[in-house]
């Protein structure tokens, strides 16, 4: 297996620096929404989004660990960049869909970063590889489950 080189380690890093504040973006968003939504069609979204906090906390810890095994510096909080526009809390707290769409374009999202880290590994860091198949994963599952959500919910209306 070649050897990484300092270039591609910090390549490495960023991309999981990325994935980091990513994360823990969509725990502050999931934590929001769970919060904010109202109704009787809100009861199961509310609860899967609460639920799936400690998961998406569980990830951001994760990345942060393989960050300082790669001698990278875990990012703070005046570093974190939030970009998740479509993830926001909706001015009406009935809006359901609007959230469900939001939280498929978050995963949606993770999951192509994932997978642009997969790629950056390949061959030389199989241990971050492994990493981000793994979390990977677990972002499809998510994005399936509210898939459902949503073609439910658009039945409903």
């Amino acid at each position: 297996m070649p050897m990484m080189d300092e270039s591609k380690r910090k390549q490495i890093v960023a991309e999981l620096s990325r994935s980091y504040m990513m994360e823990l973006e969509t725990v502050a968003n999931y934590i929001a929404n769970s919060e904010w939504l109202d109704g009787i069609r809100a009861k199961h979204i509310k609860d899967a989004l609460a639920a799936d906090v400690a998961e998406e906390l569980g990830h951001a810890q994760m990345l942060a660990k393989r960050i300082k095994v790669l001698d990278g510096r875990v990012p703070g909080s005046q570093e974190l960049k939030m970009e998740q526009k479509a993830l926001q809390p909706p001015a009406d707290s009935t809006d359901v869909i609007a959230v469900i769409r939001g939280v498929i374009e978050a995963e949606e999202g993770a999951i192509a970063q994932y997978q642009k880290i997969i790629e950056l590994t390949d061959v030389v860091d199989p241990v971050t590889q492994d990493l981000c198949i793994d979390l990977m994963g677990d972002e499809q599952e998510h994005r399936r489950m509210f898939r459902g959500f949503l073609a439910e919910a658009e039945k409903g209306m």
